[in-house]
């Protein structure tokens, strides 16, 4: 019983607090109810069984739970300004108080947010395992999450920044696949097939972000350079050497092998497979990357460009082991083939 109360927590987590906080105005306050009606689950459905809809069930109990808590704050409310007026004790905060107010764990659980609702959208951009690629009602659930942040929380510079980088990479879901179901990879994606509306509404997500003031995060930073791409009509036009400066700012801030790896595609772009190739072999070395398909598929594209034929077939059939989506595996066979032809 409780793995499956985990496994409906993992699912209904996000969207039960998304839910929550669009009721109270609050993600930490909607995060504890969350919590309370987790823990009621724990200690009910053991006798009385999963509900019907587990995610309705979690729905009711936690709003139950938040009404409950704002008509008690009304009330202590009220007592406390009849005190206040009572005592005349309405003076101006103090340093001490202004400080504790500075101390508000809002951007550390609205991080932790943040950070599931994109797991959420990237297991939708390129599914992890399974037949299915893309899987766009977990995208469409990330940004519709998303967007109802962006509205509770104006003045959060990463919440538009995330909703931008989403905007504008589901804006390329019609032109991900062929017709036949098989990858097509950014650059040779038909740009007239991407979806407009929400390349617009991802560079005003962006705008956004930026007009907030806030200091610009990783989410920020990944939808420039989204826009980039998205500012491009054709991909020869993309402007690389700005995604390689935003990539050194980003590898600044959120220093990883991913982030050095995507940096090292845009230096293969802007300047050549070469440069790339010595960022790619230093990476070999950095255990996270030891069963991230990415990297010999990367390292197997940079190979193909200079000519080494032989290292990028095994490259590529390293890659394809490496991966559990079938689609991906497909792919990357194939280029290891096309490699077996050009020797």
């Amino acid at each position: 019983m409780k793995r499956t109360i985990e496994a409906v927590w993992r699912i209904e987590s996000v969207r039960l607090i998304a839910g929550i906080a669009h009721l109270t105005r609050d993600v930490g306050l909607a995060e504890d109810l969350a919590q309370e009606a987790l823990v009621a689950a724990l200690e009910q459905w053991p006798e009385s069984g999963v509900p019907e809809n587990p995610g309705a069930w979690l729905m009711a109990t936690a709003k139950h739970r938040a009404i409950d808590r704002l008509r008690r704050a009304e009330v202590h409310q009220r007592k406390t300004e009849e005190l206040a007026r009572d005592a005349e004790l309405r003076s101006p905060p103090g340093d001490e108080e202004l400080a504790a107010a500075a101390d508000d764990p809002l951007h550390e659980r609205l991080a932790s947010v943040l950070e599931v609702i994109y797991l959420i959208f990237n297991e939708g951009y390129s599914a992890s395992a399974g037949e299915r690629p893309i899987r766009p009602e977990l995208m469409e659930e990330a940004l519709r999450l998303g967007r109802i942040l962006a509205e509770l929380l104006p003045r959060e510079a990463e919440v538009h920044g995330l909703v931008a980088l989403m905007e504008l990479q589901a804006s390329r879901t019609r032109a991900r696949s062929s017709p036949s179901g098989d990858q097509v990879l950014l650059l040779d994606q038909d740009r007239s097939r991407w979806d407009w509306l929400l390349v617009g509404r991802g560079l005003a997500a962006l705008e956004r972000a930026y007009a907030t003031g806030g200091a610009v995060g990783p989410y920020t930073l990944q939808a420039g350079i989204a826009a980039c791409h998205a500012r491009a009509r054709a991909a020869g036009d993309t402007d690389w050497e700005r995604i390689v400066a935003i990539y050194d700012g980003l590898a600044q801030l959120m220093p990883s092998p991913v982030v050095e790896l995507n940096r090292a595609v845009a230096v293969g772009m802007a300047h050549s497979p070469h440069a790339a190739l010595e960022i790619v072999n230093r990476l070999r070395e950095e255990p996270a990357l030891d069963s991230y398909h990415l990297l010999p598929s990367v390292r197997g594209d940079l190979l193909d460009k200079l000519g080494r034929f032989d290292e990028a077939r095994a490259e590529f059939e390293r890659a394809a082991l490496l991966t559990a989506n079938s689609r991906q595996q497909a792919a990357l066979l194939e280029r290891a083939a096309a490699c077996a032809a050009r020797r």
